[in-house]
């Protein structure tokens, strides 16, 4: 399978105004990118921890509103902060809203301070992962008894590196697997979701593979191309929210889509 190379964008909703992050998403979907996503944590993750700060879900029910074109969702959505047949519920909706423009990002969960502050157990890492492919099969059983259903099977989204539990999921119910490496690590990686997708008796060509990258470095893209990376997200931040760089990148990917 020939896959097209795709630019998302991550909007943190974090250190400034919603006004100031809706007109981003607007703007991004404007200049033609692809995905926009968020991040489901309570807190900034750089900069002043007590910052300004959105919740996830509510946004993207208003990215669903405001945008007419992109695909929209969490990188990624925490698992264990909401039941997994509620989160389905809110997946469909979202997915309504969007008129059937939702990826459904998903990940173990790692930020200590939001389990804490919100009063969640924290657990083991092993154990949140566990949940959390349990809860895959929960929220695909729910998304399947809901009235309407959603508008479309809505995509996966595996977030994490880890050979034996994170890819190991993705390798069962990802359409999407992102991560956060280079080029030399990302290839590596993708081989052993290639052999998890095998084990599950699925083709590993049915997985996009997205990493994150540097809005100053099409060279490291290069790389993450020919290593089997086709979608790429670089991360804007409050206050500016700044995507000037964003037109080189929707330029590179017109030549690599030609």
């Amino acid at each position: 399978m020939t896959r097209p190379v795709r630019i998302a964008v991550q909007i943190a909703p974090q250190h400034g105004d919603y006004r100031d992050i809706r007109a981003a998403a607007v703007r991004a979907e404007e200049k033609g990118a692809d995905i926009i996503y968020n991040w489901d944590h309570f807190y900034p993750l750089w900069g002043d921890d007590s910052g300004q700060h959105f919740e996830c879900w509510t946004m993207l029910a208003s990215w669903a509103e405001v945008t007419e074109r992109v695909e929209i969702g969490a990188l990624v959505t925490c698992y264990s902060y909401r039941n997994a047949h509620l989160l389905a519920d809110m997946a469909r909706t979202v997915d309504h809203i969007s008129g059937g423009r939702l990826i459904l990002g998903l990940g173990g969960g790692w930020a200590e301070k939001d389990y804490k502050e919100y009063e969640y157990p924290f657990g083991t890492f092993g154990g949140r992962l566990r949940d959390l492919d349990t809860g895959l099969y929960k929220i695909e059983r729910r998304l399947k008894l809901l009235n309407p259903p959603p508008m479309r099977d809505i995509p996966i989204l595996i977030g994490g590196q880890g050979e034996k539990h994170t890819l190991r999921t993705a390798g069962r119910y990802a359409d999407i697997w992102h991560s956060f490496c280079d080029a030399e690590a990302f290839s590596r990686k993708s081989r052993i979701l290639d052999e998890w997708c095998r084990a599950a008796g699925r083709d590993p060509s049915a997985v996009e593979r997205s990493v994150g990258a540097n809005f100053g470095d099409l060279d490291g893209a290069e790389r993450l191309l020919e290593a089997g990376a086709t979608q790429f997200t670089l991360t804007v931040d409050g206050p500016a929210f700044d995507l000037a760089g964003l037109d080189e990148w929707i330029a590179w990917r017109g030549e690599k889509n030609t």
